[in-house]
């Protein structure tokens, strides 16, 4: 991971409240999305080289996460997609615990059991499938 002195907060506000909020607290407990838990990914910008961080749904089974790359159904992939496809070795945060993860996007049958938990863990998932023409990217996140 990049030094956090190249920490570019994101220029999309709930984002930035977001982690703000988490830092403050130490913990992805002070934050939610929709009343549900979020994890914190810090990853190295493709373009930028620059460390970013972002809160995601928190879809979890033993031991893995999944990143769902929704971006509400818009028919366009959010940017930190191609960050995680640029450089997949991230930081994620899950509560007070930290990890060191990579990450590996999905597919298949595999694609379809995750899937299946994203929806479980947050349901809105299912309506922004219907939106768009894409298939919603799932990542997983396995510790190194």
């Amino acid at each position: 991971m990049a030094d956090t002195t190249d920490y570019r907060p994101s220029p999309t506000g709930w984002v930035r409240d977001q982690v703000e909020k988490i830092e403050a607290a130490g913990t992805t407990d002070a934050a939610d999305i929709q009343g549900m838990s979020v994890v914190l990914l810090t990853m190295i910008g493709r373009k930028s080289g620059d460390t970013l961080k972002v809160p995601l749904m928190r879809v979890e089974h033993d031991g893995v996460w999944a990143a769902v790359a929704s971006k509400g159904g818009a028919p366009q992939h959010p940017q930190w997609y191609y960050n995680l496809t640029a450089h997949p070795d991230i930081t994620l945060q899950d509560g007070t615990e930290t990890y060191d993860v990579r990450a590996r996007l999905i597919d298949g049958d595999e694609r379809a059991e995750w899937w299946e938990r994203c929806v479980a863990a947050f349901p809105p998932y299912a309506e922004y499938q219907t939106k768009t023409d894409r298939q919603i990217p799932v990542f997983l996140l396995e510790k190194r």
